[in-house]
């Protein structure tokens, strides 16, 4: 990995430091995030050069039907080489969103949060120090420190957390959480099936089947302010669940293939 750690200042949002990078790729996945989408990209310009030295911005419109498409060319228009767009004809589900942010990055260091703006970009710092500690962890998992969602999407947050850690071993605070920092050779091997919820979960298990060293970091969560959430959706939880399933049953009989099941999570083409 070329990044190094510097000291740096405050992360703006809660005075903790943070550590600086050399480069860095951030992306986001929206779906109709036309409320949204403007002020993130703003939040990440003003963010990211106190955190790295050279950085890429990444807006995946999932199929998106509102104005989300045009105004993601309009910002790469107005920020060439820093910001990118990159588009689903079709809505096409929140993982194929992630690994189409994944594929298009270009750094060492990938990181995601999701488009509702309820991470602030300055927390990243937080994942930037932590990876970049003495113990070297290959990826930095955020957990929300109080998480700002409605009761129901906790509670299920809750049970999928539990069904994780007794059937993947997986013993992450916020397994879902979409603030999520990784060494970009750490994902190089990785193929994930699920195109849905699951994504984020499916790899990080087979990450630590791989034998790769995972960290967690405390993050503040923020109440959605515009747009709709779309993750308690009995669709959206209905496919989680039949992938859990799929990998779980699919490790028990046969690991090897298990694991080279899916789609890579990195554009091969670009290694």
């Amino acid at each position: 990995m070329s990044a190094g750690a510097n000291p740096a200042g405050g992360d703006g949002a809660s005075g903790a430091p943070v550590g600086r990078v050399k480069e860095l790729s951030f992306f986001f996945p929206a779906h109709n995030e036309e409320a949204n989408l403007e002020a993130l990209v703003d939040e990440a310009l003003g963010a990211l050069p106190a955190l790295a030295d050279k950085f890429e911005i990444i807006a995946v419109d999932d199929g998106s039907t509102d104005r989300t498409p045009a105004i993601a060319d309009e910002l790469a228009a107005r920020h060439p080489g820093v910001v990118r767009a990159v588009h689903h004809s079709i809505n096409l589900g929140y993982g194929v969103a992630l690994r189409s942010g994944f594929s298009a990055a270009r750094y060492d260091l990938v990181v995601f949060i999701d488009g509702d703006r309820q991470f602030k970009v300055a927390n990243v710092g937080r994942l930037i120090e932590r990876i970049v500690a003495a113990d070297a962890p290959d990826v930095v998992v955020g957990y929300r420190l109080k998480r700002a969602d409605p009761p129901i999407r906790r509670w299920y947050a809750r049970i999928y957390r539990l069904s994780n850690r007794i059937f993947f071993g997986v013993r992450v605070r916020d397994i879902d959480c979409a603030c999520k920092l990784f060494k970009r050779e750490a994902l190089i091997p990785i193929r994930v099936a699920s195109g849905g919820a699951f994504f984020t979960a499916e790899l990080l298990i087979k990450l630590r089947f791989a034998g790769r060293s995972v960290a967690e970091v405390g993050i503040p969560h923020y109440p959605r302010t515009a747009g709709s959430p779309t993750g308690a959706k009995p669709r959206v939880v209905f496919r989680a669940v039949r992938d859990f399933w799929s990998l779980r049953l699919r490790l028990w009989f046969r690991r090897s293939g298990a694991m080279q099941r899916g789609e890579s999570v990195l554009d091969q083409r670009a290694l």
